[in-house]
């Protein structure tokens, strides 16, 4: 499971020209599921998206997490994070999971992290217009399988 995570003063999902989801300060998240991903990838990002410590603190170090700002997350499904372009000019995204495997994963991903903080969310398959102010820029990359 991979994760794209951007530290955000405000983020929203627009789908059809109606406002899906908002947030204010928080993590806008791009969340793709491979194809052999299990409940243990979905906890450890999960865990790690609640324990991520990339806020500031009072002395401007990035010392606190989501819960510790009181932020919210809006997270989008995003198959293309396993985009494999290697070969050729057209990626091919093999590695993607399936709509069978993927929705249930997004939706318990949903569900779990809504049981810290608020969570806001696109549509699984949509055409998605996602708009974001990016504090810092602060972004970070998370995959279950490996480090980067």
């Amino acid at each position: 499971m991979r994760a794209v995570v951007q530290r955000v003063s405000e983020a929203s999902v627009t789908i059809n020209g109606k406002v899906r989801g908002s947030i204010g300060k928080g993590y806008m998240v791009l969340l793709g599921v491979e194809d052999i991903d299990e409940k243990e990838d979905l906890d450890y990002i999960c865990d790690k998206l609640i324990g991520l410590r990339v806020f500031e603190d009072a002395e401007g170090k990035m010392n606190l997490d989501i819960r510790d700002i009181g932020g919210e997350i809006l997270l989008i499904s995003q198959f293309t994070l396993y985009g494999d372009a290697r070969k050729g000019r057209r990626p091919g995204f093999i590695k993607a999971a399936r709509p069978d495997k993927a929705i249930p994963m997004y939706e318990e991903a949903i569900r779990r992290l809504s049981e810290t903080v608020h969570v806001e969310c696109g549509e699984f398959g949509a055409d998605m217009k996602v708009a974001l102010i990016n504090d810092g820029p602060v972004t970070i990359l998370l995959d279950s399988k490996r480090t980067f």
